[in-house]
């Protein structure tokens, strides 16, 4: 079975009250340290060959199920900083314009293609700085919405606090 990219929701949600805020509203929401953004992903066959095309990493664990079960993983593995892809993602399509400063990571988990992947960024500061925003973010994913595999700090310089709805893509 061929499981096709998607993208299921991306939405804010202030963690203390779990408020998620609709499109529909005629003004923009804007970030506050708490909230938090996320995307839900499924990585296909074809975003790791891909991925492994353009990156040159022609890691076996990636591309080859034996191999990758020989080494003790269940199949074929996603590229970690595919998975990790899903932070600026986040944040550039929230905040058009933001600049990614820098980001940590810490690999806890292996996902496997197929595994629903939830990509979180959650507002821990914001510093006005000039007409911009420096934002620190904690960055987190899950499989399968609890399995921590992957997480760590992100910093944006954001353009507004404004938070852009994003539409959910099929």
């Amino acid at each position: 079975m061929f499981l096709r990219m998607f993208v299921k929701s991306s939405v804010l949600v202030n963690v203390s009250s779990l408020r998620y805020l609709s499109s529909s509203s005629s003004a923009s929401p804007l970030l506050k340290a708490g909230d938090v953004l996320r995307h839900r992903r499924i990585f296909s066959d074809k975003d790791v060959v891909e991925y492994s095309k353009v990156t040159h990493d022609a890691n076996p664990l990636h591309l080859d199920s034996e191999s990758a079960r020989a080494a003790g993983f269940e199949d074929r593995l996603v590229h970690g900083m595919l998975v990790a892809s899903l932070f600026p993602r986040i944040i550039s399509s929230h905040f058009p314009g933001a600049i990614y400063v820098s980001q940590s990571l810490h690999f806890r988990s292996p996902v496997y293609i197929g595994d629903e992947i939830v990509g979180e960024v959650h507002a821990v500061n914001i510093k006005d700085t000039k007409n911009r925003y420096l934002a620190k973010f904690s960055t987190k994913c899950f499989k399968n919405g609890q399995l921590l595999v992957l997480d760590g700090e992100a910093m944006a310089i954001l353009p507004t606090l404004a938070v852009e709805q994003v539409q959910s893509e099929e």
